[in-house]
C-alpha cells in the first residue's frame, strides 16, 4: 500500500460484518493518523418497515436486522453500490457468505485500487476444477489481483457486539502490513494474535462448521456432552489431517490458536450451523426450511462446507479417511439418518488404530 493514511471498506454488513464494523470505526477514529475516520460498509440492501436499510444505518447508526441493539460508530457509512463503497479503499475487509464471493469479485474487478490489499473473514471454501476446493483468500487474490489476508477466531458476532472478551487470529505473511491490520481490529477486549500460516488459519474456519453440524445432531438427539466431546475431539483429528493431507507446510501449533480449537468448541457449542443441525433433528424439516426460519436472512455455512469437501474427498478416493466429514454430508443430503452418526464415531479409523496399538 502506498504511504499516507489507509481508506477501510466493509465489504458485507450481515450479524459479523456489522459486529466488526463497529470495532473498525472505534479504532479508525483512534488511529486517525494511520487510517482515514469514514469507514465505507457495503449493505446489499433491502427494505424493512417500509424504509430502506442503508438509511436505517445512516440515520439510527443500527443494522436494525442483523445486529440490532447495537449502536455503529457514525463515521461507518452504509453504501448500497459495492463499487461505490470500495473504490477509494486501501484496505477490503471481506465479510460476506461464501457463495456471492466469485460474483462480488468480478463487479470489484478494475473497480478498485491496483495497490489495495484485502483482509477475508469469511468461512467456506470455494469450488475449483475437478472437484477441488479453494480457498476463498485465494479466489480473491485472483479474480482482483490484490494481496489477501485472512482472520478467523472464535468469535460469535453477538459477544463481540457486547464487548465481551475474545481472541482472533490473523494470518499475515506480510511482516510490514501486519501490525496495521492489528491496529485496525484489535481492541482491549478483542485481542488479535498474528501468525504467517495463513492457509491453516483459512481452512480450520471452513472445517469447523462441518463439526459444529455433527454437535448439532448429537444435540438433536440428546446424546449428551461425553458424545458431543468425542465429537469435536475426532473433528479436531480430522481438520489437522485434512490441513497435512492438502496444505503441507502447515504448523501445527496454529490450531491451538483461536482460528483452530477456539473456534471449534464455541462454534460446537454456540453457532448457528449447531443450531440448525440440532432443530434438523428435532423437527424433521429440511435444512434449507430452517435456514429460512431461524436465521434472519443469514447463511448457512457448515452443510455447503461439508458438501464442497466431500466432492473433493470422494475424488481422491479419501473418504474412509474422513468419515466424520462425510457422514456430516450424507446426513444433510438425507442419504444417512441423524442417529447413524454414532456408528461413523465408534468405527473411527483413529478409535481402530488405538485399539490395535492397543492390543499389541
Amino acid at each position: 500500500m502506498p504511504n499516507g493514511k489507509k481508506k477501510v471498506c466493509i465489504v458485507g454488513s450481515g450479524n459479523w460484518g456489522s459486529a466488526i464494523a463497529k470495532i473498525v470505526g472505534t479504532n479508525t477514529m483512534k488511529y486517525n493518523n494511520i487510517f482515514e475516520t469514514r469507514v465505507t460498509m457495503y449493505v446489499y440492501e433491502e427494505i424493512i418497515n417500509n424504509e430502506k436499510l442503508t438509511h436505517i444505518i445512516n440515520t439510527l447508526h443500527e443494522n436494525v436486522k442483523y445486529l440490532p441493539g447495537h449502536k455503529l460508530p457514525e463515521n461507518v457509512v452504509a453504501v448500497p453500490d459495492v463499487v461505490e463503497a470500495a473504490k477509494d479503499a486501501d484496505i477490503l475487509i471481506f465479510v460476506l457468505p461464501h457463495q456471492f464471493i466469485r460474483t462480488l469479485c468480478s463487479t470489484l474487478l478494475d473497480n478498485i485500487k491496483p495497490t489495495a490489499v484485502g483482509l477475508s473473514l469469511v468461512k467456506g471454501f470455494g469450488r475449483g476444477e475437478g472437484n477441488s476446493i479453494e480457498l476463498i483468500s485465494k479466489i480473491i487474490e485472483k479474480n482482483l489481483r490484490i494481496q489477501c489476508n485472512v482472520l478467523m477466531g472464535a468469535n460469535l458476532a453477538n459477544e463481540v457486539a457486547e464487548e465481551k472478551f475474545c481472541e482472533t487470529t490473523i494470518g499475515c505473511k506480510d511482516k510490514r502490513l501486519a501490525p496495521i491490520l492489528r491496529d485496525l481490529i484489535q481492541t482491549s477486549n478483542f485481542r488479535v494474535v498474528v501468525v504467517e500460516d495463513c492457509e491453516t488459519v483459512e481452512v480450520c474456519g471452513a472445517l469447523k462448521n462441518i463439526v459444529a453440524c455433527a454437535a448439532g445432531f448429537v444435540d438433536g438427539l440428546g446424546l449428551g456432552d461425553n458424545t458431543k466431546a468425542a465429537v469435536i475431539r475426532l473433528g479436531l483429528m480430522e481438520m489437522v489431517k485434512f490441513v497435512d493431507t492438502f496444505y503441507s507446510g502447515s504448523k501445527l501449533s496454529t490450531f491451538f490458536e483461536s482460528c483452530g480449537i477456539a473456534d471449534l468448541i464455541t462454534t460446537c457449542y454456540g453457532g448457528r450451523n449447531r443450531r440448525v443441525c440440532e432443530q434438523f433433528v428435532k423437527t424433521g424439516k429440511t435444512i434449507k426450511t430452517l435456514e429460512d426460519e431461524l436465521l434472519s436472512g443469514q447463511k448457512l455455512q457448515g452443510p455447503a462446507t461439508a458438501d464442497e469437501v466431500h466432492d473433493m474427498l470422494k475424488a481422491r478416493n479419501l473418504m474412509d479417511k474422513f468419515p466424520l466429514f462425510t457422514a456430516v454430508h450424507r446426513i444433510c443430503t438425507d442419504q444417512l439418518r441423524p442417529a447413524d452418526l454414532i456408528d461413523q464415531i465408534r468405527s473411527h479409523p483413529e478409535h481402530v488404530m488405538k485399539l490395535e496399538e492397543g492390543n499389541a
